[in-house]
């Protein structure tokens, strides 16, 4: 996924009100940008870091500039736009780029399933394959050298646990794949010092026959890839 044109620069101030930030750019301006994130965000938006922002072209926009990067004190890379997950699959999915889930003529995103009325994000179909039903996360939380999921308690993410495990039960291939947008993260644990139902239900749903991937990213203010699988350690 390339960023056209590629994104600007910024000095972070303060992020503030879950959906705003105020970042001062190399020549001196005051901006309030607009954070599509609305978790805690640990780690990802400490004052002094880089900010590395998109400008919308769109006349109603309140807040034009939106936060897509964090480029920390410490040299690693964030994408802290939640939106980008989904749509970098979507393209990693097109491309065939992820092995695992490869070799399916048909992709469908944010289908309508389960019991609990969810939306997959992906349904991949193919002549002669089970359904396959893919929930993606964004993992950005690095904690004492590792990547944790979720940063904060979600009762949604608990939900599509349960989900996919039934999905399982039914006769169908679920996945769970973690998009790892932090550039200093090696490997994926579930958070159980912040979440200890999800971790557990994380757990079940994997010896139910849930699949867990974890695929990293690589992240420049011109493009991110999903590149590579790492480990992910239950």
């Amino acid at each position: 996924m390339q960023f056209d044109p590629p994104l600007r620069p910024a000095r972070l101030i303060a992020r503030y009100k879950r959906f705003l930030a105020d970042v001062i750019t190399p020549e001196g301006e005051t901006l309030t940008i607009h954070c599509a994130n609305t978790g805690a965000m640990t780690g990802c938006a400490t004052p002094g870091d880089t900010v590395w922002y998109s400008t919308s072209t769109s006349a109603t926009r309140k807040y034009p500039h939106s936060w897509e990067l964090t480029e920390t004190q410490q040299g690693h890379w964030i994408c802290v736009n939640t939106l980008r997950a989904n749509q970098l699959v979507r393209e990693a999915l097109t491309l065939n780029t992820i092995p695992e889930l490869s070799a399916y003529s048909h992709c469908q995103p944010e289908v309508k399933y389960g019991t609990e009325k969810s939306r997959i994000d992906f349904l991949l179909q193919a002549e002669g394959r089970s359904n396959c039903y893919i929930e993606v996360k964004s993992v950005t939380l690095l904690h004492l050298g590792k990547g944790y999921f979720p940063d904060a308690v979600t009762t949604r993410g608990q939900k599509h646990l349960r989900e996919l495990s039934t999905i399982v039960a039914e006769g169908h291939r679920a996945v769970l794949l973690f998009a790892v947008l932090h550039t200093g993260i090696e490997d994926v644990s579930p958070a159980r010092h912040i979440d200890v139902q999800y971790a557990e239900l994380l757990e079940q749903a994997q010896r139910c026959g849930v699949e867990v991937l974890a695929y990293r990213a690589q992240i420049s203010p011109l493009q991110i890839l999903l590149t590579h699988p790492i480990n992910v350690a239950l």
